[in-house]
């Protein structure tokens, strides 16, 4: 008889758990994290000689929760409102950042202390609507060569089928970060503090 209790104890428990498991898996299929399908981000400047761009296609999704505002066919309608997307953070390789100039990446690197800090970091802290235009503006904490700042980037969405195209830039001085600008041609070559940086990225909802 006791046997027939723990038995019968145990099939309840297995149940019970495939029932949260079943819960559990269609909460997963209704909000589902987002993820990168593309994306590049460049980083443009100047110097005393010539302009400069730097550019890496190694970025990618650290963190990204979704309040359940998300579910459902409306997907891509709901998503950049604010408050819909709880947390998104994107990680960039600071070493695959690279420049057609000759010579410009090692310095490039060294500035950006890419063996100490191997990841410009972005992470979300809110997204609004701008004011005019349709446009929306990101506000989130940026980490360049192990230094946090508090940046504010101008954003424009466009969604195609199942993806939404992200683009936008924000100017940065380099200083704000502790970078050294970077030099060349044994000083000859003096960079600008100020950068702009540009990214176009696409936005996928992965199947799970």
């Amino acid at each position: 008889m006791q046997r027939r209790q723990v038995r019968s104890t145990l099939l309840t428990a297995v149940a019970v758990a495939g029932c949260f498991g079943a819960v559990a898996a269609t909460g997963a299929q209704a909000v589902r994290p987002l993820a990168i399908d593309t994306a590049r981000v460049t980083i443009a400047g100047t110097s005393n000689i010539h302009a400069y761009t730097a550019s890496t296609t190694a970025v990618r999704v650290t963190r990204a929760s979704l309040s359940g505002a998300a579910a459902g066919p409306g997907f891509w309608d709901t998503v950049t409102k604010p408050g819909v997307i709880e947390a998104f953070d994107v990680a960039i390789a600071a070493a695959q950042l690279s420049s057609p100039k000759e010579g410009l990446d090692k310095n490039m690197h060294k500035a950006l202390k890419v063996q100490e800090h191997p990841d410009i970091i972005f992470r979300l802290t809110g997204l609004e609507a701008a004011p005019v235009g349709g446009a929306l503006k990101a506000r989130g904490v940026l980490r360049i060569a192990g230094v946090e700042r508090e940046v504010v980037l101008d954003l424009t969405a466009e969604r195609h089928d199942a993806a939404l195209t992200v683009k936008g830039k924000v100017n940065l001085l380099m200083t704000d970060f502790g970078i050294k600008p970077p030099t060349a041609m044994l000083g000859m070559l003096k960079t600008d503090p100020k950068v702009t940086v540009t990214f176009e990225t696409v936005l996928t909802v992965p199947l799970t």
